[in-house]
């Protein structure tokens, strides 16, 4: 429905292209730069997936670090809240002097603002274990590690894979922040050139493809949730329509 109010406000006001394109508009954009556009997609797809792969494997081992001495939450925590209150649009510059103008930048960008998620919400699972069963394992003689393997870690997983959700489409949005400062390739960068040169058909169609993007890599993270955490489907499943 949005989208046939959308095609006839367009025509019946004969809005200019430059200002606002019809969906018609739009589609024809995207069949006639689909090259390119798969070009660029792949760029920022590549971006997204480095910076949240090393938001993961940086955020669980620092979550467990955290939860492992009260001395250790109290002198990294708040540098940790530091680090993620600094805008991301300001150390962007910084990082393309340091780096370079390739996809060195945009990963960082994308790993500095997915990490912090992984980090809290991980650390939140390994805190939230119930201290009786903690008792009984500490009985048996478990050491740390095995106390973190079989108790922390488990009792975190689900919290983590809730924090990946939201970090995935975070690191999109990392990459085009780092694509926005600098950069020759990826959606991001479409859509400056695009916007300046005043095809507002193709910059739309950009913005589009990254809201497809963050969908299906949201969608993946679930679908992998899915496969290591069967028991937490029930849950979800019964949970009621329009709740």
């Amino acid at each position: 429905m949005l989208v046939i109010v959308w095609q006839a406000t367009t025509r019946l006001w004969d809005i200019p292209l430059w200002l606002l394109p019809a969906p018609t508009d739009i589609a024809r954009a995207a069949w006639e730069a689909r090259e390119t556009l798969l070009a660029h997609v792949w760029v920022t797809l590549y971006e997204t997936l480095a910076g949240f792969a090393v938001a993961v494997a940086v955020g669980v081992p620092l979550a467990a670090l955290l939860v492992s001495s009260d001395v250790v939450w109290r002198a990294l925590y708040p540098i940790l809240a530091a680090i993620q209150s600094i805008p991301k649009t300001a150390i962007a510059p910084l990082l393309l002097v340091w780096f370079g103008a390739g996809e060195m930048p945009k990963v960082i960008v994308a790993f500095l603002i997915a990490f912090f998620p992984i980090v809290v919400n991980t650390a939140t699972g390994m805190v939230l274990v119930e201290e009786d069963l903690l008792h009984l394992v500490r009985s048996l003689s478990a050491s740390r590690l095995q106390v973190f393997w079989h108790i922390r870690l488990p009792s975190a997983l689900p919290h983590t894979f809730g924090a990946c959700k939201v970090a995935v489409t975070l690191a999109v949005v990392g990459a085009v922040i780092g694509e926005f400062v600098g950069a020759d390739s990826g959606l991001g960068y479409l859509i400056l050139v695009a916007s300046s040169q005043l095809k507002t058909d193709l910059a739309f169609v950009a913005i589009l493809l990254l809201a497809v993007l963050g969908m299906v890599l949201f969608w993946a993270v679930e679908a992998v949730e899915r496969l290591a955490l069967p028991w937490c489907l029930p849950e979800t499943e019964s949970r009621p329509v329009g709740l």
